[in-house]
Parts: C-alpha cells; sequence; structure tokens
C-alpha cells in the first residue's frame, strides 16, 4: 500500500522560510514525477512544483518562482519543498502527489497526472 506523509507545515511570518517534506512508504518512484500541490480557503486546489522522474526537470507555478525550491531523493523515497521568503498568498494545505507511469515535465502541472496524494500540511503564513 503506497502512502505519502507530508511534514514540516506551521504557522510563521510572512518572510520567513519553511521546509516541506514528503516521505513516500509503500513502493519507490524513483522513474516517475512528483509534485506538490496546495490549496487556500476556499479555492481550488492549485499548482506549486514539481520535478520529473526521468532528468529531474523542475516546473513552477509563476507565483512561486525564485522562492520556492522542490528536490527528490531517490535512495530515501522522500521529497521537499524548500520556501523562502513566504507571504500570505502561500497560506494554505500542502499536498505531495507522485505519479506511478508518467515521468516527464511538460504535463507536470495537471492534477490529473498523479496517482497517489498525501493528506496534506497547513501553511500559514501571518502578515
Amino acid at each position: 500500500q503506497v502512502q505519502l506523509v507530508e511534514s514540516g507545515g506551521g504557522l510563521v511570518q510572512a518572510g520567513a522560510s519553511l521546509r516541506l517534506s514528503c516521505t513516500i512508504s509503500g513502493r519507490t518512484f524513483s522513474g516517475t514525477t512528483m509534485a506538490w500541490f496546495r490549496q487556500a480557503p476556499g479555492k481550488e486546489r492549485e499548482f506549486v512544483a514539481a520535478i520529473s522522474g526521468n532528468f529531474g526537470n523542475v516546473r513552477y507555478a509563476d507565483s512561486v518562482k525564485g522562492r520556492l525550491t522542490i528536490s527528490r531523493d531517490n535512495a530515501k523515497n522522500t521529497m521537499s519543498l524548500q520556501m523562502n521568503s513566504l507571504n500570505s498568498e502561500d497560506t494554505g494545505v500542502y499536498y505531495c502527489a507522485v505519479s506511478s507511469s508518467y515521468g516527464g515535465s511538460a504535463y507536470a502541472r495537471e492534477s490529473s497526472r498523479y496517482d497517489y496524494w498525501g493528506q496534506g500540511t497547513q501553511v500559514t503564513v501571518s502578515s
């Protein structure tokens, strides 16, 4: 049984940093794409960042470019999201996701590409 567990969320002030982690168990996903999505209160879930399985190519939402960095450790079956210069727009529940078959980056923004999702971790940025 595949499980994804996020950690590292919390309440921080604007301008602070957080590092989210996603630990995957039940199967290795070294060749497939992993991603982070988030959902703010009253809004739809949106793409944040992705890292492909084939070449490690990364994709970011325009709103987080230059502030957030996605990485993965295939040996540990984990994924991380380093978040710097946080602002109130970053508030939301952050979900990690992994595809069972898609390894590219061109369509990594599409939530339908991902088969497994974590339960989410809350990030709250106070201004």
